[in-house]
């Protein structure tokens, strides 16, 4: 009996599938990538270039001959050479570095204790007090800043609520003391010289000013709805039964929250802090709608600092190098921010805890695995799956 020999089937070619599938994810990514590049990246890398040059921001920064290469020049003048520059610059980041001070763990805190009041089962017409509590973070800040400088004007609704009281509010816009100022006094011996990027020591440890506690007042009220939706919703994954295995333990309220709730929030929490890192260090609506007063050099920030060096100086590269300058130091306080939040063993050796738990669980699946093969068949492990 004869057998006719026959041509095994041609395989289909993967390669050309997974090619064709990456030239569709390319095209399909093509018009985000495009608009990213130009309008975020392009703009960076300018930017950055324009940091190195001396342009006066007329004509054009590339293919200019007019346009000379300065090197650090511009991050030399906000950072080491004695003018007047880098004294507005050390200013603008202690203003700002109190701002941050202030309004960061305030803002938090208060969005963590509404989000949790609003969270509670028992409390009615939750949709109402959750559209109360995001409704400033939703309104122009151009209004809310308006109102603000009308209700702490040295005539306004609060120096009058305080006068009921026989207080005498200061006059907030005009008064550029540092709260910690008013209350240490005149400054020790030699404390008033030129210190870190020509601020004095003095005046580094001035505090928050009086104006500038309106803008932080200002700032918890208009952020902290955000960030309170932000804790809602990782409230609403932790799940009640969490809390009601902590309480059939014999733990409170208060010692379930922070025992239990708030560390399984801590992935919110860094994004919440996160965000107020970033939005704080970036302040400038606020700032430029009181530059007009009195107490205007105590609520300078570096953001406000660059537009004022780029568009009424009529020096861009100075403001570049501010701006990647602010860049950096966002950097480096959300990097110290992640290694605090971090999870760490308890022998202090500053390893994550998730690997460790990680790997914990992969050597006992591999144990348990050899167990089975050791046991065969008929063991008392049930044989293999």
């Amino acid at each position: 009996m004869s057998t006719v020999a026959t041509a095994p089937a041609p395989r289909k070619r993967r390669g050309s599938a997974r090619g064709g599938e990456a030239m569709a994810g390319w095209l399909f990514t093509l018009p985000a990538l495009v608009i990213i590049g130009v309008f975020l990246i392009a703009p960076i890398a300018l930017a950055l270039w324009v940091s190195f040059t001396d342009w006066n921001g007329r004509n054009s920064p590339l293919f200019n001959d007019s346009v000379d290469v300065v090197g650090l020049a511009n991050y030399a003048a906000i950072t080491t050479d004695d003018s007047l520059t880098r004294e507005l610059f050390g200013r603008s980041i202690r203003n700002n570095a109190y701002y941050v001070l202030f309004v960061v763990p305030l803002q938090t805190a208060l969005a963590l204790f509404l989000a949790v009041q609003v969270n509670r089962r028992l409390l009615k017409a939750k949709s109402f007090f959750r559209t109360a509590f995001y409704f400033p973070s939703v309104t122009s800040s151009i209004a809310i800043t308006g109102v603000f400088l009308f209700l702490f004007s040295a005539t306004g609704v609060v120096n009058r609520l305080l006068a009921i009281l026989s207080v005498e509010g200061p006059n907030w816009f005009a008064d550029p003391r540092g709260i910690l100022h008013i209350l240490l006094g005149s400054p020790p011996a030699g404390w008033d010289a030129p210190g870190f990027l020509g601020v004095s020591a003095w005046e580094w440890i001035a505090g928050p000013s009086i104006a500038q506690c309106v803008l932080i007042l200002l700032a918890v009220f208009t952020t902290s709805g955000t960030f309170m939706l932000l804790f809602l919703a990782g409230l609403q994954n932790v799940g009640a039964e969490v809390g009601e295995a902590a309480v059939m333990d014999g733990a409170g309220p208060i010692r379930t929250f922070f025992s239990v709730t708030l560390p399984m929030l801590k992935p919110t929490l860094f994004t919440v802090l996160t965000l107020g890192l970033i939005g704080t260090w970036q302040v400038f609506d606020q700032v430029y709608l009181t530059r007009g007063t009195p107490a205007a050099p105590t609520l300078t920030s570096p953001a406000y600092l660059a537009f004022n060096q780029a568009f009424e100086n009529n020096e861009p590269g100075i403001a570049a190098a501010i701006a990647f300058v602010l860049f950096v130091i966002i950097i480096v306080m959300t990097l110290i921010q992640r290694w605090v939040l971090a999870d760490r063993d308890p022998d202090g050796m500053g390893r994550p805890r998730q690997r460790k738990r990680r790997r914990a669980g992969d050597e006992g699946t591999l144990a348990e695995g050899a167990v089975r093969v050791q046991a065969g068949p008929t063991g008392s492990t049930g044989g293999l799956p």
